[in-house]
């Protein structure tokens, strides 16, 4: 068997596809190339289960006799809309002086484009929409995920205003 060998050490580039129940997906280069193989368990070590198509991503790769793989995410960007415009355009208030809570998600549904996390020291249930999703990178969320988020009030109760992998609370 054949040593895996670093390509180019850090890629940019962008999620081509990714399905969680498949337990991989695939990035292109910004640079181009052949695809880069992105596997569950490296998102996972980054902090997160899914990763929306269309979704800015830093990863360091290396070349391996099945091709080209990433090994470690180093950055997820905003993705960019489901018409293709970036997510980035539209007029979004910055949520980054509020600051990071720790949660575990209750459920999500897809296909209903809402779910609701639990946030330690919050009464209730805080509501997650798609749309906040998307617009912090993820494609969905698993029930018991640990996530952090940035919260707000709505006239419902709280609700999330950005999702951020588990590890960004320690970061910040």
């Amino acid at each position: 068997m054949q040593k895996a060998v670093v390509v180019d050490p850090t890629v940019e580039g962008e999620v081509k596809w990714f399905d969680p129940v498949r337990g991989f997906g695939f990035i292109i280069s910004g640079t181009g190339g052949p695809d880069i193989l992105l596997h569950a368990n490296v998102l996972r070590n980054y902090g997160q289960s899914s990763v929306a198509e269309g979704t800015m991503i830093t990863a360091r790769v290396q070349e391996t006799e099945r091709g080209v793989q990433a090994v470690e995410v180093v950055n997820i960007q905003s993705r960019v809309g489901e018409d293709g415009e970036s997510l980035d355009d539209f007029e979004f208030e910055d949520h980054s002086h509020i600051e990071m809570e720790p949660a575990r998600v209750k459920w999500f549904d897809k296909v209903k484009g809402f779910g609701f996390v639990n946030v330690h020291g919050v009464a209730g249930d805080v509501f997650v929409h798609m749309d906040v999703l998307r617009r912090s990178g993820f494609a969905e969320l698993q029930p018991g995920e640990a996530i952090s988020v940035r919260l707000g009030e709505s006239d419902r109760g709280a609700m999330a205003l950005e999702v951020l992998s588990w590890d960004a609370a320690l970061e910040d």
